[in-house]
């Protein structure tokens, strides 16, 4: 059994899903201790125990330790069987990073699959459904898979009650597929930004789009106000979307309380103004869930805008079940490249 150290580098909830991903594709037993031993509140939350029991239906697991609050899990895989699950996160739990955790196993199922997840879809501390389906989902087809997802109720934070659907096609075995090599974005596409709203004034979004495209110099046709039905809110999430030949990147701002839509759309246009002063392809984000992606399936190397903990620690934990799998090589400007053995 793989025994992994929960309060080793970024000590967080990913050190989690990386293992219960992992030990579903290679049926590789583990025993997480010190669970997010560096969180201020440690243990498993209601979300982390979602990834659990999704996991554990996957693939028909033992487990002992799922309970909240609980430091220590064992799981043992079993065999991982396509098909319909649904999952329901309480409150706002992010719908993305079960999503997330499941999805390295189901892309080698036997069989389609086709979940149905109800949660939160635009969280803090998690990707959105746009970063998903825009960002992430490209790669997923360009290493053998397919992966299908529909918005049918957006969920923001606290309140969640969102619905995904996500439709997975596994890897075809019979095709050729070579190992992803992504060292920069290509020719610029278009930006775009849009903010939705839902409960709360429409007026929150103009002044969003407004201050945006003010920082960004970015036109009114490049902005959108998308309103929500009532029942989706009360919630805010102003998003933009950088579109190149080669790649795509999402930047997610949540709307808060006492929280002004100048200081909400100053937070996105930082993060874009970051990417755009760089030239990698992927994001700090997208290089963590991209290595596992390609660590399950055909490899690659890509350029990373940042090396941060968070990337140097799931490359860690990747190790674990896949040894030598992941190098990373870091430069002095901050940025890296990524290097992932084929499985």
């Amino acid at each position: 059994m793989i025994e992994i150290d929960g309060s080793e580098g970024e000590g967080g909830g990913q050190m989690l899903r990386t293992s219960l991903a992992l030990s579903m594709c290679t049926g590789k037993p583990f025993r997480l201790y010190n669970i997010r031993a560096k969180r201020s509140k440690p243990g498993l939350m209601r979300q982390h125990l979602a990834c659990v029991h999704a996991a554990r239906d996957v693939c028909h697991a033992s487990v002992s330790g799922d309970a909240l609050g609980a430091t220590e899990l064992c799981f043992e895989p079993g065999t991982v069987n396509g098909g319909m699950f649904e999952f329901a996160i309480a409150g706002a739990g992010s719908t993305m990073l079960v999503l997330q955790t499941v999805l390295p196993a189901l892309l080698g199922a036997n069989t389609h699959s086709t979940l149905r997840l109800s949660g939160g879809t635009h969280n803090p501390m998690a990707p959105s459904f746009h970063f998903i389906e825009r960002a992430f989902v490209p790669w997923v087809e360009r290493v053998g898979g397919r992966l299908q997802l529909e918005l049918r109720r957006c969920g923001f934070y606290p309140a969640g009650g969102g619905e995904v659907q996500a439709l997975i096609a596994p890897f075809n075995t019979g095709a050729t597929r070579k190992p992803i090599c992504a060292l920069d974005r290509g020719t610029f596409v278009e930006a775009r930004a849009e903010a939705l709203v839902a409960g709360i004034s429409t007026r929150v979004a103009e002044r969003e789009l407004r201050v945006l495209a003010r920082e960004l110099d970015w036109t009114d046709d490049q902005c959108t106000s998308l309103p929500l039905r009532q029942n989706e809110g009360p919630g805010n999430a102003l998003l933009a979307t950088l579109e190149y030949e080669r790649a795509v990147e999402v930047f997610c701002e949540l709307g808060e309380r006492n929280v002004s839509s100048e200081i909400v759309a100053g937070r996105l246009a930082a993060q874009v103004r970051a990417y755009q002063e760089g030239s990698a392809p992927i994001g700090a984000h997208l290089a963590d869930q991209l290595m596992l992606l390609l660590a399950v399936s055909v490899g690659g190397q890509y350029a990373v805008t940042e090396v941060t903990e968070h990337t140097r620690t799931n490359a860690r934990v990747i190790e674990r079940f896949l040894p030598d799998a992941v190098a990373i090589a870091e430069y002095p400007n901050g940025t890296g490249m990524v290097t992932v053995a084929n499985a």
